[in-house]
């Protein structure tokens, strides 16, 4: 072989070296550029779901009852009985409007239609179902937040809560007794079913007086014997339109609650843990 023929050889020796090198610096660079997008896209989405999941659980929405006419801003915080924001909250009623119109307001308004979503309120109550909305993933790529929140299911119903002192028709000393009132008209019952419902722990240690401003005498204390205590057909309105009703216990601070809800509220959902605040674990993942 004549000189010009190795020459040539060689020369395609070192070509098919330096296309292996470039390919493989090539192949090298689409991996780690590959690998920058992909880190840059989970630190996006993790500071979108950290922004979102703060936001909603620290702002009540915009207008107030945007839950109601399925536009503004979303927000799950609850506003108490003096009109204040309760700070790491969620209002049961406002998650469960989100969940009914979920792929506009939080996919495409809040998300911006570029992740995918689910939210879980989980009560650290076992007696108390936990309530999922949105989408199921079906990625392996998932970030996942959650968050300690105060959440009120179906506190919305409760007329009077007796860990607050109330008034008495008795004189009944409220350091020994547990008692309050409410004003009921005769055309409520057609539409609203009136309980006392009672914490598991002490249905079996209280007593209990129902009567009205009418007859405040001849009452005797009653076991309540059960958690859930239907007082409808308790209230005697003597031939008038209206009656103010007293509930009376044997005890102070008596975990009970008396709640008005509609004819057709789930039976199985009237327990005391689901119409008092407690706390909850509120989870957000969200997946491209």
């Amino acid at each position: 072989m004549d000189n010009k023929g190795s020459m040539t050889i060689e020369i395609t020796v070192v070509l098919l070296i330096v296309l292996l090198i470039l390919g493989v610096i090539l192949s090298s660079y689409e991996n780690t550029t590959d690998k920058i997008i992909k880190a840059q896209e989970k630190e996006n989405m993790e500071i979108l779901t950290s922004e979102v999941i703060d936001n909603l659980i620290n702002n009540p929405g915009v207008p107030e009852k945007w839950f109601e006419y399925d536009k503004g801003t979303p927000g799950l915080a609850i506003i108490n009985e003096g009109g204040e924001i309760i700070p790491n909250s969620v209002s049961y009623s406002k998650l469960v409007s989100l969940g009914k119109n979920y792929k506009k307001l939080v996919d495409e308004q809040i998300f911006k239609s570029k992740l995918h979503s689910s939210m879980e309120l989980i009560p650290n109550k076992r007696s108390i179902s936990s309530v999922k909305i949105g989408s199921d993933s079906e990625s392996n790529n998932i970030f996942s937040l959650n968050r300690l929140v105060k959440c009120d299911f179906y506190k919305k119903y409760v007329l009077k809560d007796f860990q607050n002192n109330g008034k008495c028709n008795h004189n009944h000393n409220q350091k020994y007794h547990s008692c309050n009132y409410f004003k009921v008209f005769k055309g409520n019952l057609k539409s609203s079913n009136y309980y006392l419902l009672i914490d598991n722990n002490e249905k079996y240690d209280l007593k209990y007086i129902v009567d009205t401003t009418k007859v405040i005498k001849g009452k005797y204390w009653e076991n309540t014997m059960s958690d859930k205590i239907y007082l409808n057909d308790k209230i005697n309105f003597y031939d008038d339109t209206s009656a103010v009703v007293f509930i009376h216990f044997n005890k102070p601070q008596a975990k009970a609650v008396l709640v008005n809800v509609p004819k057709n509220f789930d039976n199985n959902k009237l327990k005391y843990d689901y119409f008092i605040t407690n706390e909850c674990q509120f989870v957000l993942k969200t997946w491209y």
